[in-house]
C-alpha cells in the first residue's frame, strides 16, 4: 500500500501563494509514489468549537458537519500537511477552526485517557506546516507554530518539518521566490521516502 499524504489548505483564497506551495509539496510526494489528496477548508461547511466540553464526558463532538469526515481522513493518513498563510501574525480562521474542533480528540487523550499513541505510531505519522507571509520579518511565523504543535500532538503525529517562505511582497508572490517551490517539491518526495523506510524497518521478518 502506498504512503498516503493529505494536504489541507486553510487559505480563504484559492490558488494563492500558500496553496501553490502546498501543491508543490504534494506533487513531490506524488512523484515519489504516494497517494495524495488535497482538502480546501473554505469549501467545507463547518462551525467553530462551541466550548461546551461535552466531549470531555463522551469523547465525541456534538457538532455534526463536514469536519467529521475530514477528521476520519486525517487519522487514517500517513502524512498531513497543514497549510495556512500568515494573517495578522497567525494562522487563518479557517485552519484555527479545524484545530479547535480537534478538542474531542484532545479529550480522549488527556481527559478520558482512552486514546494514546506509541512512539512508533508517532514516528510513522508525519505532520508538516506549510506557510507563506508577505513580510520578511524573521519572526513572522512564530505565532503559528504553537497551534500547529498542539494539533499534531493531539492527533498523534510527529511535527516533522516546516515549509515556509516569507517576503512574498518583495518577491511578487511565491512564483518569484528563487527556491521555495523546488524546495517544497523535494521535501514532499523526501518525506515519502522517510515514511517508506520506516515501514520497511517495521516489518516482521518472515
Amino acid at each position: 500500500m502506498a504512503v498516503s499524504v493529505l494536504g489541507i489548505s486553510g487559505s480563504p483564497r484559492r490558488h494563492g501563494n500558500t496553496e501553490t506551495l502546498l501543491d508543490a509539496f504534494l506533487d513531490g510526494a506524488r512523484d515519489a509514489g504516494a497517494e495524495t489528496e488535497k482538502v480546501i477548508l473554505r469549501d467545507l461547511d463547518y462551525a467553530p468549537c462551541r466550548g461546551c466540553n461535552a466531549c470531555h464526558r463522551t469523547g465525541v463532538c456534538i457538532v455534526a458537519d463536514d469536519l467529521g469526515a475530514l477528521f476520519e481522513k486525517i487519522l487514517a493518513t500517513d502524512c498531513v500537511a497543514l497549510a495556512s498563510p500568515i494573517y495578522s501574525m497567525g494562522i487563518t480562521a479557517e485552519l484555527k477552526g479545524l484545530i479547535d474542533r480537534a478538542q474531542y480528540l484532545w479529550a480522549r487523550k488527556f481527559v478520558l485517557k482512552n486514546r494514546c499513541f506509541s512512539n512508533e505510531h508517532i514516528q510513522r505519522h508525519k505532520g508538516l506546516f506549510i506557510s507563506t507571509a508577505g513580510l520578511g520579518w524573521d519572526h513572522v511565523f512564530d505565532a503559528a507554530f504553537p497551534a500547529v504543535t498542539a494539533f499534531l500532538n493531539t492527533i498523534g503525529f510527529e511535527y516533522y518539518d516546516n515549509i515556509i517562505a516569507s517576503d512574498m511582497d518583495r518577491y511578487g508572490g511565491i512564483r518569484g521566490h528563487p527556491t521555495a517551490l523546488a524546495g517544497a517539491h523535494r521535501k514532499g518526495g523526501g518525506t515519502v521516502r522517510v515514511l517508506e523506510c520506516l515501514r520497511r524497518r517495521g516489518r516482521t521478518p518472515e
